[in-house]
């Protein structure tokens, strides 16, 4: 058992309709076709999303989006067509909503890898190999790769689990030429995030992206390059071997396997509510990763 402690109640606005509530973003469409998505303060852990929400959370994932798709748009087109609220939407929807493109979106979750860790580094333990690529002998949690390598995932519903595919897969579901431009937009994004991630002191680890077809043009969706979608680490704290210090919801990880929290992950019990302290310390990280990415002050 895993998904919501209790799924939200879908805000009603004249003139939306309402199509899915995600673990953090809520999917409305207008009149014209177009989706407009609002990124909620919603925050997810081991498969659970939590009864207590990350204040400014929604707003900085957008706005982070919104700052890599401008950096990125030489390299690949992107889905957002607007801001402007709908009319009729709640106030609290500005700055966390994106009016977007309707795409035919692609099953599969495209991850570049740079440095191993997580789920890859589990498969890598096991064989020497992330989704059927072999990889050196000798690396650790945290060992920066030879070079990125694309590590697809499945798309998984709420609760359960990506599951990791060899790039044969993809070909199978989607046909060898769209697979293909999807490992080499995906590695060319990543490769420009992770330089200009380096330059201001930032490891980007890893990250994973969403695309749709828009026609016959492959265009780039959901949020992208934000702490929810990637890894990032301080530079100057990086030291294989060991679990890295990043710039993301760590703290609640920490805390929910605490004695402190009182929960049992392995009891297929809802998670309890965060203490207001790992509120704030885990709202500090979103926006200290906004304003180290950007160079922008958090307002």
């Amino acid at each position: 058992m895993s998904g919501f402690v209790e799924k939200p109640e879908a805000v009603q606005v004249p003139g939306l309709v309402h199509l899915h509530t995600g673990k953090v973003r809520d999917l409305y469409q207008n009149a014209t076709g177009d989706l407009i998505m609002v990124a909620s303060d919603r925050i997810s852990a081991y498969d659970w999303v939590l009864p207590t929400e990350i204040p400014d959370k929604g707003r900085v994932l957008t706005q982070l989006s919104l700052w890599w798709f401008d950096l990125l748009s030489d390299l690949v087109p992107n889905h957002v067509l607007g801001t402007d609220l709908p009319e009729g939407a709640p106030a609290d929807w500005a700055g966390r909503t994106l009016v977007c493109k309707s795409l035919s979106m692609l099953p599969v979750e495209c991850v570049a890898r740079g440095y191993l860790t997580g789920s890859g580094l589990a498969e890598y333990r096991e064989s020497r190999t992330v989704c059927g690529l072999a990889l050196p002998e000798g690396l650790v949690d945290g060992s920066e790769l030879p070079a990125p390598i694309f590590t697809p995932a499945t798309k998984a519903a709420v609760g359960d689990h990506d599951e990791n595919v060899p790039y044969e897969e993809v070909a199978r579901q989607v046909g060898p030429e769209i697979a293909a431009e999807l490992r080499q937009t995906t590695l060319s994004v990543y490769g420009r995030a992770r330089d200009v991630a380096r330059e201001r002191g930032i490891i980007l680890a890893d990250t994973k992206f969403e695309f749709g077809m828009d026609a016959e043009t492959l265009v780039i969706a959901d949020e992208v390059l934000t702490p929810d979608s990637s890894r990032f680490w301080p530079a100057g704290t990086w030291k294989p071997g060991r679990p890295q210090p990043s710039f993301d919801k760590q703290y609640v990880r920490d805390w929910l396997t605490s004695p402190a929290s009182g929960w049992d992950r392995n009891a297929e019990q809802p998670p309890p509510a965060l203490p207001s302290e790992v509120v704030e310390r885990t709202r500090a990280k979103y926006v200290e990763a906004y304003e180290a990415l950007t160079g922008l002050p958090w307002t």
